[in-house]
């Protein structure tokens, strides 16, 4: 896409099993499709290595690969408390890595059941401490629990991030703008029955907005049409490569050009994460 530095995806878990033994293929169709950043959230203590790992090894491939560091609220359960510590230490020793931006994947999943929602908290309200201690933005995960969030945050100075596949109303969308977060859209948007998302999408400013996939999950919309085809055997999976696509639908969505979008949601996401924009900005990847 001439005029643009490319696509750019805010939430990518390409150390998921799913990728397994992949990762190469999934890394250059990704490239193919002109995909130049994208963010790699871990998900618990044991995964930190992993996605510092790949944010190395594919560098060179893709210029803005980088990674965050935190606990998901799904994980909080196999979770030791002095994972908090280790976490600490990790993120204080990852400071000097360019490719470290800030903390995450952490947040509250009040939506599937059976879940310890005072361990979710605690694990939460502490990672949210250690991002006012170090100054760093955070990825949110907000799963029927915007509201508990807002409230956390309102509680410290956090720098702001970026709320990940939100689906709130527009009045916490509101709120979460307020303090400094952008918002990830991606394949939910492209089912025409997520009507909310989609008037997120479209009523919210432009500058609120950043793309994701959250691959391998939250398949867009024409992967399961595959499926019901007969053309795929088995549930979609999603891939940073499908990001463009994701993408140009919600621009047609916003009513707008595919180099102006991806314009916008570039510099959103550079405006969210300092340490991400000054990694490309430095010249330690163009």
């Amino acid at each position: 896409m001439r005029g643009n530095r490319g696509w750019i995806d805010t939430h990518c878990h390409l150390d998921a099993a799913e990728f397994n033994n992949q990762l190469p293929q999934i890394i250059q169709s990704a490239v193919s499709q002109d995909v130049r950043a994208i963010l790699l959230p871990a998900v618990c203590a044991e995964g930190f290595t992993g996605v510092k790992k790949l944010a190395t090894e594919f560098s060179d491939r893709v210029p803005g690969l980088v990674y965050t560091l935190g606990i998901h609220p799904l994980y909080v359960h196999q979770a030791k408390e002095d994972d908090l510590q280790f976490l600490a230490a990790q993120i204080q020793e990852a400071l000097s890595d360019s490719r470290f931006v800030g903390i995450g994947e952490i947040g509250l999943d009040y939506f599937v059941e059976g879940l310890d929602q005072n361990r979710q908290e605690m694990f939460f309200h502490k990672q949210l401490d250690l991002a006012q201690e170090f100054n760093l933005p955070v990825v949110l995960h907000v799963r029927r629990s915007q509201d508990a969030v807002l409230k956390a945050l309102r509680q410290r100075r956090v720098c702001g991030g970026i709320a990940h596949a939100f689906n709130g109303s527009f009045q916490q969308a509101e709120q979460f703008i307020k303090l400094g977060f952008k918002l990830g859209f991606g394949g939910a948007a492209t089912y025409t029955r997520a009507l909310q998302i989609r008037r997120l999408l479209t009523e919210l400013p432009i500058e609120s907005i950043v793309t994701e996939t959250d691959s391998p999950d939250i398949p867009p919309a024409w992967l399961w049409d595959l499926q019901v085809k007969g053309d795929i055997k088995k549930n979609p999976r999603n891939e940073p490569a499908f990001l463009p696509k994701i993408a140009l639908e919600l621009a047609q969505m916003r009513g707008l050009t595919e180099l102006d979008f991806s314009s916008a949601v570039w510099r959103n996401a550079m405006e969210a994460f300092p340490r991400w924009r000054g990694l490309l900005a430095n010249g330690v990847a163009q």
